[in-house]
């Protein structure tokens, strides 16, 4: 694609990077108010059989993440034109969430500005090694990769570390407001639990609350990570890395059953989202059916992504990702430099 073709897609989405209020509050009313309905829902059938409760707790935990997305869109300062308005909103979807605002927004902005760039990783992305670093790494290096991405820790110990680790403590050299915004998010984190301690029990408490955070969070990893690696994603090094191409290419559509897209706030035309962050989540549908060079991009649906479950290193030879397995007979190789046949079975073709 020629830079004047990019330039020309990136402003064919201008139109819909604008936010509506009308819209922005209407979903969070129809996000937010279902979630605690849903909540109150399952603590009461409690009293009657936990498996009644059971419902309740998989549909709050879709609600976990669809209020995410409204956090998600604040950190972009896409959610309402005024600043002050994404910032208080996203600290309160952000209490809900678990996840601290100013800290995400500062991590997720360098992960749109480094997505897919092989000599810029490290914040706000899943951890990818490429095949030759893989191959010449250490047996600890390749033990602790193997570990970060087996689905049992990244998908079961995930959710756990994130909510009860990753974002209630500061980076290092965070500024002042930062660190304020953390400390309020946890403050106020621990403030409700004691109150819904006190007022329901901790059993019942853990019964309800535990289950909707696991879930959600396991959710939301796994829709943070399908979108980014699938077969062949885009990498590039930093002097061939380029913005559009990273993310129409490195970025998949993630077409989704009517009732999760929904869910999950049509998060799914990440490519779009990708290609410009401001653009709400409410209008990412209407700019990728608007826009035909975008319905070219990368589709999975919930059966092929599953696929990506294997898809564990990248091989830059190839631009492809191959999985523990394919590389076996090569460890003992340094910059291998492998060239695997791979069959496109997951996605269509670009």
């Amino acid at each position: 694609m020629s830079k004047q073709k990019q330039a020309q897609l990136r402003k064919s989405v201008l139109p819909f990077a604008k936010s509506n209020t009308r819209a922005s509050i209407f979903q969070m009313i129809n996000t937010i108010i279902p979630f605690f309905l849903l909540w109150f829902l399952a603590y009461q059938s409690l009293a009657i059989s936990i498996w009644l409760s059971i419902p309740c707790i998989v549909l709050a935990a879709g609600f976990v993440v669809r209020t995410f997305i409204i956090f998600h869109d604040c950190t972009h300062m896409s959610f309402f034109q005024n600043k002050k308005a994404n910032r208080v909103v996203g600290t309160i979807t952000g209490i809900i969430t678990h996840f601290a605002f100013e800290k995400w927004k500062w991590s997720h902005s360098i992960h749109h500005a480094t997505s897919s760039n092989l000599d810029k990783r490290g914040i706000g992305d899943v951890w990818v090694m490429t095949v030759d670093e893989y191959v010449q790494a250490s047996f600890w290096g390749r033990l602790a990769y193997r570990l970060y991405r087996n689905p049992i820790i990244m998908f079961g110990l995930g959710p756990l570390y994130l909510f009860l680790v990753s974002n209630r403590f500061n980076r290092k050299g965070a500024k002042r407001k930062e660190r304020i915004n953390t400390y309020l998010i946890n403050v106020s984190i621990v403030g409700i639990y004691a109150l819904l301690i006190w007022a329901i029990g901790w059993q019942a408490f853990l019964i309800i609350q535990l289950p909707i955070l696991f879930i959600a969070g396991a959710a939301g990893i796994w829709l943070f990570y399908v979108q980014h690696q699938f077969e062949d994603s885009y990498f590039e090094n930093e002097e061939e890395w380029d913005y559009v191409k990273a993310a129409v290419d490195g970025s998949s559509y993630y077409k989704l059953p009517k009732v999760i897209e929904w869910l999950t706030g049509s998060i799914g035309y990440h490519h779009v989202h990708h290609l410009s962050p401001r653009v709400p989540n409410y209008n990412l549908e209407k700019a990728h059916e608007s826009t035909p060079p975008l319905q070219k991009a990368t589709t999975i649906t919930l059966k092929t992504s599953l696929q990506s479950i294997r898809f564990r290193l990248y091989d830059e030879a190839s631009k492809t990702f191959v999985s523990f397995k394919e590389i076996k007979d090569h460890l003992k190789e340094p910059k291998s430099g492998l060239q695997i046949p791979t069959q496109k079975t997951s996605v269509q073709e670009k």
